[in-house]
């Protein structure tokens, strides 16, 4: 898929650069260097999948932690 093709759009479009960051955060945290160029179709799904899991986790823990009251970590 070309870099024009992306057809997950954001909810909130303001927020593209921030998820961008954070998904190069978690691609290091699981040992993967993110791709300088944006394009990470030379990535094997089981990296981008690994990547994508960890920031659905993270965003899971992050809500919980929300509504439970407690602080945010991040």
């Amino acid at each position: 898929m070309g870099l024009g093709q992306k057809r997950n759009k954001l909810v909130v479009p303001e927020a593209y650069k921030a998820m961008e960051q954070f998904k190069a955060e978690v691609a290091r945290e699981v040992g993967i260097t993110a791709p300088a160029d944006g394009y990470w179709g030379n990535y094997s799904a089981r990296d981008c999948g690994a990547v994508g899991g960890h920031m659905v986790r993270k965003m899971i823990e992050d809500y919980e932690r929300r509504l439970s009251g407690g602080q945010n970590i991040q």
